[in-house]
């Protein structure tokens, strides 16, 4: 088995899917990223669920954020595995587009969903799906466009020489053109 050489290519420790889609299930809370009016990036944790292929979140009506959504719909989700059955040095990142719910329909369905997910005790969840139920509140959903996944254990294994060289994924274009570039830029091209 073959030796991870250094620490700056990582695009090839992707999550294999069912990771990822374990890792999605799983956590409850995200870093959920939009651009404000003079376009500075920000984010705030939130709880999510992952269904049908897509990240549903809640807020109010009135956060900073949700304008900030209906100006730009182009978002971004980051998870991390700390707290979860997977343990630490897992990631997922998702660049998303951002539809802001506001039909009765889809808060019929959410609500109990989600709070279900976030509340294990049955009279707790319904509590909690009945506080949520206001007409100040509304749903996201988020649709990925391109997913960035890391998965440290990968790293680590691949560092002792200790994995299996079918679980490397093909390095990304950050990890060889824009790679070899940046060591040209700083003179430390090996030519």
């Amino acid at each position: 088995m073959d030796k991870a050489e250094d620490h700056e290519k990582v695009s090839i420790y992707q999550l294999d899917p069912e990771d990822r889609d374990k890792l999605l299930l799983e956590q409850k809370e995200c870093v959920f990223n939009w651009c404000t009016r003079d376009e500075w990036p920000m984010g705030v944790i939130m709880s999510y669920i992952w269904r049908n292929g897509r990240i549903w979140l809640t807020a109010g009506a009135h956060r900073h954020r949700i304008s900030a959504v209906r100006r730009n719909p182009k978002t971004s989700i980051v998870i991390t595995s700390t707290g979860t059955s997977m343990g630490r040095s897992k990631t997922v990142t998702i660049k998303g587009t951002c539809t802001i719910h506001n039909d009765q329909a889809i808060k019929d369905w959410f609500y109990p969903e989600f709070a279900g997910a976030l509340r294990p005790d049955p009279d707790e969840a319904k509590a909690f799906e009945e506080m949520l139920n206001s007409p100040m509140r509304i749903v996201l959903e988020v649709k990925p466009e391109k997913w960035i996944t890391y998965d440290g254990i990968k790293m680590r294994d691949h560092a002792m020489g200790t994995l299996d060289p079918s679980k490397l994924a093909a390095p990304l274009e950050a990890d060889t053109i824009r790679f070899e570039q940046e060591l040209i830029r700083r003179g430390l091209n090996h030519e």
